[in-house]
Formats: structure tokens, C-alpha cells, sequence
């Protein structure tokens, strides 16, 4: 949910004399060239800061992406081996619009992850046990170094007051989410539900060439339960790889497990973004893609309407997990 693909930004550091905290939230895995080096020294591709000579620690504040329920945190030192933090700390805090970083400062921090050791050069991995929603989160190493990408893992609980009207059902960062597929070989099917276009094949999503005469799929939760009224089915970038055929189904687990499809495999053309309407679409709380017989693609919408049950449930369970100090603000 910290990634900037997912819309993250790092908004403050105490330091970062040494590499830049925009690295932090970089969607890509960190590299590292052993030739390279800048002005002030060795150049890595995360946070750095100074080698510190007086009593405290550094901290980084990260705006979620998404804002939801942490599940886990990965604090990764990749290639960060004599100069990475011994210990670290996470906490979290959830606050309305978007508050200056001293306002920040201001905010209550609930502590997510206590103060723990952190290993060098290794994706290091702790586990959260708060079923509270939180909008930022603040590391902090202990006394300083490095860390290459932080990456906040967990559940989207959207604001239901953004949900209102004609919104993308499917959207990652509107709470939608991959629960199966049949195959991600070079890429995963996660990515074509990730906010903004694709900027190449490789933030699609990409299965291996099928050999043995079935097709490929996707199943994906909604954001919501919800009518849509148009789907689109981008290949941009998919020029000798994209599928030949789509059909996208939708069920609704209210009413019970039987898909109603909604497009029958229909012909879709390489590099192209493709828009259906769904005139007589019924509400539904899942979508299943298919492919035929196998392809990429880099993007998947579902333009539409929740329902008022829907819409209900998303106040209700947004309203719960708030944590009390955001409540009271609230009123």
C-alpha cells in the first residue's frame, strides 16, 4: 500500500544525506552497480543517512498509497551490508486530507511494529497484529543507515465517501484484489487492477504461451458489490502477445456461486484499449477474466455503481476500523 505505483510518496526524513527517501517506495526491486559513485560517496538505490554522532535516530513518514489494515511490514536492506540499521520501529497513523509533514509531526502514532533487530542485505519481514485502518506510516532505524524499499502489505478499506457514483469496482486502490489465476509466469495479474496506464509490458500482466488447448484466467474480489456499466480491456504494449479472445464473467456471493457472463469470448486486437458497454450488466461482488488462448494485458476497469447494501457495508466497516482518535475528530 506504500508503493508509489500504488500513488505512495515518502512526504518527510530527518536525513537523507547519503540516498534520497523517494527510493523507499520505488515499485521495482533494488539494484545495485559497484562502479557507481556520486559526490558524496557510494551511490545505492534506497534511504541512506549520515553516520550519526549524537544521541537519537532517523525516521522517514510514508503516505499510503491506499490507506487500509496492515497485515505486514518488509523493511529490505538489499545491498545494504556494513551501513544498514541494527534496529528498527514502525508506527501508523491515520488522518483526514493531506496534512502538511510538521502537521504530521502533531499526529497520534500508534506503534505498529516495536522497536526490533534488522539483518543487512535481507528483506526483513515483521508481522502486525492491528486491525485498525491507518493513511501513513513512520519507520524509524536505530541509530541510522540504509534501507533500500519499505513495503506495507495489507488490506485496502476504502473511504466510502470517494465511493459514491460511478467508480472503478475493480480498482486496487479502491479495495478490489486478485484472488486466483491461472497462471502469472512473467507477470502477475495483480498489476492490471493498479491505478494510472501502464508504462511498458512489464506492469501488466503476462502468462506463459499455452500449449496444451485451454485458455488462461483471473479471478478478482470487487472494491464493492456493484453494477457495472462498461468494461475495458487495455493490451497497450501487448503487440505479439496479446490474446486472441476475452470473456469477462461476474458473480454475485450474495445470490450464490454461478457466473453470468457478460462478454462472450469477443475478439480483441494487440496494443489497443478496448471499451463494452453492459447494458443489462446485474450487480455482482466478483469478475472473472479469461483469455484465449493465452495473452497479455496491462489493464482491466470495471466502471460502476454500488449498491445501497454495498455502499452500507462500506461505511459500517470503514467507520469500525478507524482508530479511535480519527473517530473523535470526526464526531
Amino acid at each position: 500500500m506504500a508503493s508509489r505505483a500504488m500513488g505512495g510518496s515518502v512526504v518527510a526524513a530527518n536525513d537523507e544525506l547519503f540516498a534520497q527517501r523517494e527510493n523507499l517506495i520505488r515499485a521495482e526491486a533494488p539494484r545495485f552497480d559497484p562502479s557507481e559513485f556520486g559526490h558524496k560517496g557510494k551511490v545505492y538505490d534506497g534511504w541512506e543517512t549520515r553516520r550519526r554522532r549524537t544521541d537519537g535516530h532517523d525516521w522517514a513518514i510514508v503516505a499510503l498509497g491506499a490507506a487500509g489494515v496492515i497485515d505486514h511490514v518488509v523493511v529490505d536492506t538489499a545491498f545494504f551490508r556494513g551501513n544498514y540499521p541494527p534496529h528498527i520501529s514502525v508506527e501508523a497513523a491515520s488522518v483526514e486530507g493531506h496534512p502538511s509533514p510538521e502537521e504530521l509531526q502533531q499526529s497520534a502514532w500508534h506503534p505498529i511494529v516495536a522497536k526490533s533487530a534488522a539483518e543487512g542485505d535481507t528483506a526483513n519481514v515483521y508481522p502486525v497484529r492491528d486491525e485498525r485502518r491507518f493513511t501513513h506510516v513512520r519507520l524509524s532505524i536505530f541509530p541510522d543507515g540504509g534501507v533500500a524499499r519499505l513495503r506495507v502489505h495489507g488490506t485496502v478499506v476504502p473511504d466510502p465517501r470517494f465511493l459514491t457514483g460511478t467508480v472503478d469496482l475493480l480498482a486496487a486502490e479502491n479495495g478490489g484484489r486478485l484472488v486466483e489465476c491461472s497462471d502469472a509466469f512473467y507477470a502477475s495479474p495483480a498489476n492490471i487492477i493498479m491505478p494510472g496506464r501502464a508504462r511498458h509490458m512489464g506492469e501488466g500482466w503476462e502468462n506463459a504461451r499455452r500449449r496444451d488447448g485451454g485458455n488462461d484466467f483471473a479471478v478478482f474480489a470487487l472494491a464493492a458489490a456493484g453494477v457495472p456499466r462498461h468494461v475495458e480491456v487495455d493490451t497497450t504494449w501487448y503487440v505479439g502477445n496479446a490474446p486472441g479472445w476475452v470473456s469477462v464473467s461476474t458473480r454475485d456471493d450474495r445470490d450464490g456461486p454461478e457466473w453470468t457472463v457478460l462478454l462472450d469470448h469477443v475478439a480483441v486486437q494487440p496494443d489497443t484499449r478496448h471499451r463494452f458497454l453492459l447494458p443489462d450488466a446485474p450487480a455482482g461482488t466478483h469478475l472473472r477474466l479469461d483469455v484465449f488462448p493465452d495473452g497479455g494485458l496491462s489493464r482491466l476497469r470495471l466502471p460502476g455503481d454500488l449498491d445501497a447494501a454495498a455502499a452500507q457495508t462500506a461505511h459500517e466497516r470503514w467507520w469500525a476500523a478507524l482508530p479511535d482518535d480519527h473517530r473523535a475528530r470526526l464526531g
